[in-house]
């Protein structure tokens, strides 16, 4: 039986030690990455575009006639909504729910980036607030229903929900970091599709970019 010097077995473990090692700072590196991809993540849940503006000649009163467009969880769009304002600047008001950092390190599958409600679209640009409801408190909010679900089932569960996010108690146990209003705005101006987007750990913003050339001038339905 051939026998192996201690030089050679001292060897061996320390090519072993290290390919342990380094398989660990690999994995350990790679979870890193995981986790900074999820508290850096984001994701769209709406978009906006001017379909109209008019002057009344009579006051100098410009409108702008906005429709919102509302995706859910999967990226579908719910139903369009539209609004029109004096002036154009409007803000998006949304109820916006924060989870504990673990969660959203871990991925958590209902946990693991921010929850939001949309509330009010308005403006507090001109003498008289312009306010526009999307939902309402403690109530089932539009194109959330469950189709085949018993509806008062479904008006105990969101109760629930509201629960949740208004009681600080209640949140802090279901690892709520916080629950607050939250309501972004900017100019809305024709040509350009704005984006709601939410981060997975903080809170929500809209971006502007101008609509392709070839939908410039057109008018198109769907």
């Amino acid at each position: 039986m051939k026998r192996v010097s201690l030089g050679a077995l001292l060897v061996l473990v320390a090519v072993g030690t290290g390919i342990f090692f380094l398989g660990t700072f690999i994995w350990e590196r790679q979870q890193l990455l995981k986790i900074i991809e999820r508290l850096t993540a984001e994701s769209r849940i709406a978009e906006v575009l001017v379909t109209d503006v008019t002057t009344d000649p009579r006051t100098n009163t410009t409108y702008t006639t906005i429709k919102f467009l509302e995706y859910d969880a999967r990226q579908r769009p719910l139903g369009p909504q539209y609004f029109t304002f004096r002036g154009s600047i409007i803000q998006i008001q949304s109820l916006v729910i924060r989870f504990d950092d673990f969660y959203i390190k871990g991925g958590h599958p209902l946990k693991g980036k921010s929850a939001y409600l949309f509330m009010k679209a308005f403006s507090l640009d001109e003498p008289t607030p312009q306010i526009f409801e999307i939902n309402k408190i403690r109530e089932v909010p539009s194109g959330y229903e469950a189709a085949g679900v018993n509806n008062n089932f479904q008006k105990r569960m969101w109760r629930k929900f509201w629960e949740y996010a208004l009681n600080p108690q209640e949140a802090k146990r279901m690892g709520v970091k916080n629950a607050q209003l939250e309501a972004p705005g900017t100019k809305f101006i024709k040509g350009m599709l704005y984006t709601v987007k939410i981060e997975h750990d903080g809170g929500m913003r809209i971006d502007a970019q101008p609509l392709p050339r070839i939908l410039r001038g057109e008018r198109i339905d769907f």
